[in-house]
């Protein structure tokens, strides 16, 4: 026996040696390949760089003479990447602490109301659908490819990432998988002889096999993983795998599942659907880490798993009261790149989350943050409140990329929280040297979203995107030059802002063949600035280029389009940019005057208005209420006054027939401006005045309305000319004022809070766009702000009158 052992011993070792000689051979021949291919990539890049840069430098002649085809994406696109947001500041050196108590967000006259504002066809918003590499993979179809780009930028590396929280607990480790951690046992030769033990032993291999197999293919370098998969013996592992996939622990398919994370499996591949049914089965029997490990590694995969995912929050619903800091930052975590948070979710996971607010380390809050804006999931406005403070609390340890996340997650909830945002204002010019793009592009498009101007963040990024505008996506430019224009900033304050910025959108043309609303949405920002570069208007409304934004079924642009139009219509006059047909514009007119008329003309500050107007001015026909610019999706109350002040009938219809019969003399309908009735309008108190200060008592100052006083509080300065006006003593002359038009046009707008930045009385970019543009129409506008009419809704027809009266006359005298 021991003669035949070492015979059969000698022959094994001759097999091995051979065995080897044939896997050292392979492995050369594959390199060889690997080698070749790889120089064959090299010159195919080269040489698609050198068409990428022709193209862009031809496209905007061939837009101009109308001779652009349509051509696949050549120019270089970035990649989402952390290092976008931020980088870690080298110091902390300034510190914080604001304990300013804010009143509730109802008594605010300057914002939005909190909590999902509902939008409406009579807005922009450049919200609608502007990231052109947004993560999506689990609400994608399972089949569904990546976006192939020929160039990638790559961004510079960063210490952090968007999963630094789980570097902060160890109990972390027990539910999520650190792939780029692992460690490489095993080189190329050694997965290769893996992969012939596969061979030897097929057939015969059981589930501990297979998942031994492929716990050790998981162990190679990555950059050998693409070898590995694309072995017909692999494949072959994979396919035995499925047809005893029954056999298979819990674990094991754990330990399976967490190998094709690190060898980089396709998130199309066929094979994972096999598996992502088989834990769908099993989620019932499964632990709650383990559930959120196999999350995790769906997540780190890019698949879609929604059934797995529902199977998840049914678990977690019913183990909550198990849950501690890690399962509940985790799963939140999971919701997030989910992109949905079930309603039975939602309670819960508020509750939890205020009991645990404060063992919250800072880079859980920005996880936190994060899963709550990317599920679209807004918790209550007390919850949001604390979260904020909370966050405020911890901002001088906070990462730029968590500072970033809690500024997201107050543009989705409309949260005035001023602590915060006056802390922004230390925090912004401090870091933002070592910010990236896109965490620059979510700092200003939150403020923009808030209505939030302060010139100390603005200016701060406007100072650092020169430096990083080259890493630009069109949708970062996009979306600041909308922050930026929305704010107000003019061009002046920040003279290399507006050009970096348009440039990016003349280099990255390309792009807009497949996303249409970030040039839209760039040009409107430059609108606002107003800045109107006939070049890229020329693109956006030449007749492919709306061609393919009017027939996009996920995007409406037309509106957009529509406002771009009637811009080029009223400030480039004489330009040869193109102009939309009469059927778009018709189309898109009568969308927006059926919701006016449903909404914004029925609101009762408007109608308080018109009605007053109609009996100041003597009747129906006198006022009309419309859309002067439709373009603008606004509404307004026009009037018409002669030379000498005296109105004339502008509304269109059956009112018009009884002209002659009207009164057409402008009166206060029988009202009595008295003293007391004087003093109520200026919120002054009638006193006696002495002999000797009778000459100088020639103005009556009011005191100046602050924001958060009742709403009862209205100043207004009167002076000598306005009390003969409202008194009636002024004798009108009637010989008619040559100097004054034949016809005054007046557009009386009744102003919202949500039409100014936060608390201020500068108009948002919108809202300045149309004052511009109606003043070239030949329009006076005449400004109802909220804080002086809003309050006299309450009071009565008489007071009503007389300030209508002091705005619509007095003010034209003093402006002719």
């Amino acid at each position: 026996m021991s003669v035949f052992a070492a015979f059969l011993h000698e022959i094994n070792t001759c097999f091995e040696e051979e065995f080897l000689k044939n896997i050292r051979a392979e492995v050369l021949l594959m390199s060889a390949t690997a080698l070749f291919r790889h120089v064959a990539k090299r010159r195919l890049y080269a040489h698609v760089q050198r068409i990428s840069i022709f193209r862009s430098q031809h496209l905007s002649s061939n837009v101009e003479n109308g001779e652009q085809k349509r051509e696949e994406e050549t120019e270089s696109t970035l990649v989402c990447n952390p290092s976008a947001y931020y980088k870690r500041p080298a110091s902390r050196s300034s510190t914080v602490g604001l304990t300013e108590t804010e009143e509730d967000l109802s008594c605010n006259p300057s914002f939005n109301p909190a909590f999902r504002q509902k939008r409406s066809p009579y807005s922009i918003s450049a919200s609608r659908r502007l990231s052109s590499t947004k993560n999506t993979l689990l609400n994608a179809p399972s089949n569904q490819g990546a976006v192939p780009t020929s160039v990638v930028t790559k961004e510079p590396s960063v210490n952090n990432d968007p999963r630094a929280f789980q570097r902060c607990r160890p109990d972390y480790r027990n539910m999520t998988h650190e792939a780029s951690q692992r460690s490489s046992n095993i080189d190329l030769n050694e997965a290769l002889l893996v992969l012939h033990k596969v061979t030897v032993q097929k057939g015969n291999m059981g589930a501990s096999d297979i998942t031994d197999f492929l716990s050790k293919l998981g162990q190679i370098p990555q950059e050998q993983t693409m070898v590995v998969r694309g072995d017909k013996r692999f494949n072959a592992l994979l396919r035995h795998s499925v047809e005893i996939l029954q056999d298979f622990t819990t674990l094991q398919l754990l330990d399976a599942l967490r190998a094709f994370v690190n060898l980089g499996l396709p998130h199309s591949h066929s094979i994972l659907g096999f598996y992502e049914t088989e834990f769908c089965q099993r989620a019932g029997e499964m632990e709650l880490h383990q559930l959120l490990m196999v999350a995790d590694c769906w997540r780190l995969l890019g698949r879609g798993v929604p059934q797995y995912l529902e199977r998840l929050y049914d678990n977690a619903s019913r183990n909550f009261n198990q849950m501690g800091v890690p399962e509940l930052v985790q799963l939140l975590y999971i919701i997030g790149e989910g992109r949905k948070c079930p309603e039975t979710l939602a309670q819960p996971v508020e509750s939890l989350l205020m009991r645990h607010l404060y063992q919250l380390k800072p880079e859980e809050l920005g996880a936190v943050c994060l899963g709550l804006f990317k599920s679209q999931r807004s918790l209550s406005e007390r919850a949001t409140r604390r979260l904020m403070d909370r966050a405020l609390a911890v901002v001088d340890d906070m990462s730029d990329f968590s500072i970033v996340n809690v500024m997201k997650l107050m543009r989705f909830s409309y949260l005035d929280h001023l602590p915060w945002l006056e802390a922004m204002g230390s925090e912004v010019p401090r870091r933002a040297p070592q910010m990236e793009v896109q965490g620059l592009m979510h700092v200003v498009l939150a403020c923009s979203a808030l209505h939030y101007r302060d010139d100390r963040i603005l200016l701060a990024v406007a100072k650092r995107l020169p430096n990083v505008v080259s890493r630009c996506r069109s949708k970062d430019a996009a979306k600041m030059l909308w922050a930026f224009g929305t704010l107000g900033v003019l061009p002046k304050q920040s003279p290399d802002l507006y050009p970096c910025l348009t440039a990016i959108l003349r280099e990255r043309q390309a792009e807009f063949q497949r996303y249409p609303e970030h040039l839209l949405t760039g040009l409107l920002g430059l609108a606002f600035a107003g800045l109107l570069p006939e070049d890229l208007l020329s693109l956006a409304l030449s007749e492919e280029f709306v061609n393919k934004a009017c027939n996009s079924q996920e995007l409406e642009l037309k509106k957009d389009l529509f406002t771009l139009d009637g811009t080029v219509g009223l400030e480039l006059p004489e330009s040869t940019v193109p102009r939309l047909s009469l059927a778009i514009r018709e189309e898109v007119t009568k969308l927006l005057w059926d919701f006016a008329q449903s909404d914004i003309c029925q609101k009762p500050e408007v109608l308080a208005a018109e009605d007053a107007l109609q009996n100041l001015l003597g009747g129906e026909m006198f006022v009309r209420k419309h859309m002067i610019l439709p373009h603008l999706r606004s509404i307004d109350l026009e009037v018409h006054l002669d030379r000498n002040d005296q109105p004339v009938p502008v509304s269109s219809g059956p009112c018009q027939e009884n002209l002659t019969s009207q009164n057409v003399n402008t009166r206060l309908s029988g009202v009595t401006i008295t003293d007391d009735l004087l003093a109520q309008l200026t919120n002054t108190r009638k006193t006696p005045v002495h002999p000797s200060n009778q000459v100088h008592q020639k103005v009556y100052k009011a005191e100046p309305v602050r924001e958060r006083e009742s709403i009862f509080n209205v100043g207004i300065d009167l002076t000598d000319d306005l009390l003969m006006t409202l008194t009636k003593s002024r004798k009108r002359s009637p010989r008619l004022d040559d100097s004054k038009p034949l016809i005054q046009k007046l557009a009386v707008q009744v102003t919202h809070r949500n039409h100014y930045c936060y608390r201020t009385e500068q108009l948002l970019g919108l809202h300045a766009l149309k004052r511009r543009q109606l003043a070239l129409a030949g329009y006076r506008v005449v400004e109802l702000p909220h804080w002086e009419w809003f309050p006299l809704l309450r009071r009565s027809n008489a007071e009503k009158l007389a300030y209508l009266h002091c705005k619509i006359f007095s003010c034209s005298d003093s402006q002719n």
